[in-house]
């Protein structure tokens, strides 16, 4: 394949294929609490957080990972102000210790900090202004969770960029994606400089997934399937897959390899592709090269849709491991195409309405839906062209998922959120 090609698939792989502690979207609020006090210099006396929508939607329900079981941006941006930031971006609650929890418990409802939503952003937007007598620090993320664009002590801007480089260069690279291509890289490419991210992502998704299995989090979908459906391969795969995301979503203190800028999404991605390779005895190799194709389909997917969308990151996810088991099982070109197109013609329209215990649950159905597109396409049959969605091109076809999903469903984005805070609201 084209050198250069193959140079941007590895750059793309390298960027998106990142370690993350808990759900993301609070990693991010901690994230930016803890860079806000880093640059303050001490604990302040208060933090105010601005969020867009979606942050808010994806926080509000799901355990702060190493926080002692507490939810929300209150919880995440209090305990990440308790840290002193350093490299760990989305791993920095991994250093909270029982003090910086009892701390945080401590001061949740007292006025320490106030949340709001902030309009007129984009889908993935956090705000912290940190302050201290007469200092204060403020810090801004955008576009993506570790995407630090402005960071302001006092009276001095100490950078700011509406994008940053390393984002606007990853998008020129993203729009090198297509079907062929990636096949064409998954069969021939040396991987060794990025064997390392594979095996990272092997061993912390799998042992995250082994966490949910052997331990109650969350619903226990992951338990619940193995309990009631037996042990065979297609339970399996939906299985861990599902009990990955019961522990993460539960607050596990265990890192997984993203994808996508999502936990869950880097879980659906791969451990179903790992159950199918020990099934069939698969080389390692084999094994390999199929995450590839896995992790590059869902990014390519997801650069359709965008960060954060009300269109279920599970479903490109889930579409991506799809491809890969037929990848796993010999299939060609247009077989891989043919699950894609199966997949997406079946679950398009699922819905994320925030993060929590029930993203379990779209992971199970995704890789169920992904499994039965596998075995229809192995069969020879593929949904066909003018049948909703589908075009007569798989390149085509995605682009169109795509505009249903960052388009599209931008309206029922907004009334996902409005219903979660009036909600809220009530409660409060």
């Amino acid at each position: 394949m084209n050198r250069e090609t193959e140079k941007a698939y590895k750059s793309i792989l390298q960027y998106e294929l990142v370690p993350a502690f808990g759900c993301t979207e609070p990693g991010a609020v901690a994230y930016a609490a803890a860079k806000a006090r880093s640059i303050l210099g001490e604990f302040p006396e208060h933090i105010d957080i601005m969020c867009s929508g979606n942050v808010i939607k994806n926080v509000k329900g799901v355990v702060v990972p190493n926080s002692g079981g507490m939810h929300g941006i209150e919880a995440a941006a209090v305990l990440g102000s308790m840290l002193e930031c350093g490299g760990d971006e989305l791993e920095v609650l991994s250093s909270a210790d029982e003090e910086d929890i009892r701390r945080t418990k401590e001061l949740l409802g007292t006025g320490f900090c106030k949340c709001g939503l902030e309009e007129g952003e984009g889908n993935m937007y956090i705000r912290v202004l940190a302050v201290k007598g007469e200092d204060e620090a403020e810090v801004r993320i955008k576009g993506q969770h570790t995407n630090i664009i402005y960071v302001r002590k006092n009276n001095e801007v100490l950078s700011s960029v509406e994008d940053s480089r390393q984002s606007n260069d990853i998008s020129k690279l993203k729009s090198l994606l297509n079907v062929k291509d990636i096949v064409e890289f998954a069969d021939t490419t040396d991987y060794s400089e990025i064997k390392n991210l594979l095996d990272d992502q092997i061993n912390f998704n799998m042992q995250v997934a082994f966490e949910g299995i052997n331990n109650d989090y969350g619903a226990s979908v992951g338990k619940t399937l193995l309990d009631n459906n037996g042990t065979g391969i297609k339970v399996r795969a939906k299985a861990m897959a599902a009990a990955a995301s019961d522990a993460r979503m539960g607050g596990c203190s265990l890192p997984v390899m993203i994808n996508s800028c999502s936990g869950n999404q880097g879980i659906t991605v791969s451990v179903p592709v790992v159950e199918y390779a020990k099934e069939l005895k698969v080389s390692e190799d084999k094994l390999y090269r199929a995450l590839m194709l896995s992790n590059l389909i869902a990014v390519h997917i997801k650069n359709h849709i965008g960060v954060l969308s009300a269109f279920c990151g599970a479903v490109s996810a889930g579409c991506a491991s799809g491809a890969a088991i037929t990848y796993l099982h010999g299939g060609t070109y247009e077989q891989i195409c043919s699950t894609i197109i199966n997949t997406l013609g079946n679950l398009s329209g699922v819905v994320c309405d925030g993060a929590k215990s029930s993203c379990a649950a779209k992971i199970a159905s995704s890789v169920d839906a992904a499994i039965l597109a596998h075995d229809m396409t192995m069969a020879g049959r593929c949904f066909s062209y003018g049948e909703g969605l589908v075009i007569d091109d798989i390149e085509k076809t995605i682009a169109n998922i795509g505009i249903v999903g960052k388009e599209g469903m931008r309206e029922t984005d907004v009334k996902i959120l409005n219903l979660m805070l009036e909600d809220e609201n009530r409660k409060n």
